[in-house]
């Protein structure tokens, strides 16, 4: 009989590619996915290590899986992700429970260490965190109609108050041969919908081939059959060229929507934290990109108590959002990082860091519901993407919306799951549109 395992995956959406990564290679092993741990033979935690918030979740999850594992209800323990890679020279000596830990370097030997945590024998693989970016298969977790499409790992940005290019190494491209190849399988498979993802999507290709090569990738993405929609995640502001924004604006199938995280607005914070540009340039970016592509919706991220952060920084920093009026707005209160050299610069308490996000949140609200109000009476393409039982409705996302972050379309119709349908919009509430299947 072969083993079993559960798989519990933490964090951002690259991560879960390499879970899906690591799902793939244990079927291949013949190792069965369950989806409880509680009676499994081995239990996988993939953990994110970035923020201090992300930390404690996977250090909780990690706790539990070693209750079920004291009381006999859990056989093996293995921990592979940020965490892993962050902590390496502790986690095994302060987490005793776990049996193995992998780090960003070696999701593709979760099989050798299943099999020696299994045969009783504990496992440290910490592989270069640098090296070329493993070209994996994957087994897609994310529904019948779209997946994410990783094409770079790593960054080079290095931003004062982040630790992801300590943990994931520098920023390394996969070849647009690579990219392109697992495009078409995803669209073959029934994928509609791509999600271009990496820390930093604009510098694709400046490591391989000395060039942004985002706008040539785009533009041939579309000439797959079947791919509908690609969405991009994430554009740094520094990094747009004319290329890049004509491609944007004339390719059909690349939905206008655009992240782009700035994290402030104030010069000297910006300079501070080693973000390249002013606050002058991400507002006059803003302006050419509405400009250049209609109907665009702006999404970003920003850090409320940011080092340097006083009242009149963080007052321009609203003034900005009332005058910007972006549609959708992300934000979290400084988590000083430790190894990063924001940790070490004066800050406010983290009360007040939270006080300032949630005033942002507030400010943002009705920009929000103005936003959605405005799509009342239209007629949306939206992805259909589950029927929910309890409201005996479908449940889909139109091109404002991206999975997870962002609110959904709820609508009577036919579906069926995976599709592309019209949606009626009758009413909007709570950043969620409601509507009916035309």
């Amino acid at each position: 009989m072969q083993a079993n395992y559960a798989l519990i995956s933490l964090g951002c959406a690259k991560n879960l590619v390499n879970s899906e990564q690591m799902i793939y290679l244990l079927d291949e092993a013949g190792y069965v996915l369950v989806s409880e741990p509680e009676g499994a033979d081995l239990a996988i935690v993939n953990t994110c290590g970035f923020i201090d918030a992300a930390k404690s979740e996977a250090i909780d999850v990690i706790l539990q899986m070693a209750e079920l594992k004291k009381a006999g209800r859990l056989g093996a323990l293995i921990v592979t992700g940020c965490l892993s890679e962050r902590y390496q020279d502790s986690i095994l000596d302060e987490l005793t429970e776990i049996d193995a830990v992998l780090g960003v370097g070696s999701f593709g030997e979760i099989v050798q260490a299943a099999d020696a945590v299994l045969a009783g024998r504990k496992s440290r693989l910490f592989g270069d965190r640098n090296a070329p970016v493993d070209e994996i298969p994957r087994v897609v977790s994310t529904g019948p109609a779209w997946a994410y499409l990783r094409i770079a790992e790593g960054c080079d940005n290095y931003c004062a108050f982040c630790a992801i290019p300590y943990i994931r190494g520098r920023y390394r491209s996969r070849s647009l041969k690579n990219v392109l190849a697992e495009a078409r399988d995803l669209a073959a498979h029934g994928v509609k919908e791509l999600i271009v993802i990496a820390q930093d999507i604009t510098r694709y290709g400046i490591d391989l081939y000395g060039r942004r090569c985002l706008a040539q990738l785009c533009r041939q993405l579309a000439q797959i059959e079947g791919v509908e929609w690609i969405r991009l995640h994430y554009l740094y502001p520094d990094q747009f060229d004319d290329e890049l924004i004509d491609e944007i604006a004339s390719n059909d199938k690349i939905v206008k929507y655009l992240d782009i995280p700035i994290q402030h607005i104030d010069n000297a914070i910006l300079r501070s934290m080693n973000r390249k540009g002013t606050g002058d340039e991400i507002r006059a970016l803003f302006r050419t990109l509405r400009e250049r592509i209609p109907g665009l919706v702006l999404r970003t991220s920003l850090i409320a108590g940011l080092p340097g952060e006083g009242e009149a920084e963080f007052e321009e920093l609203c003034a900005f959002l009332r005058e910007a009026r972006l549609e959708r707005v992300g934000v979290f209160p400084f988590s000083p990082e430790e190894g990063t050299p924001a940790a070490k610069m004066e800050h406010v308490d983290e009360e007040e860091a939270q006080r300032r996000a949630e005033l942002i949140l507030e400010l943002q609200a009705p920009i929000m519901d103005a936003f959605c109000q405005s799509f009342v009476g239209q007629t949306l393409r939206v992805l259909c993407e589950q029927y929910d039982e309890e409201q005996q409705r479908w449940v889909g996302r139109c091109y404002a919306d991206s999975p997870d972050i962002d609110g959904q379309v709820i609508f009577d119709g036919s579906g069926p799951e995976g599709a592309m349908v019209d949606v009626r919009i009758t009413y909007a509430e709570d950043g969620f549109l409601y509507g009916e299947e035309v």
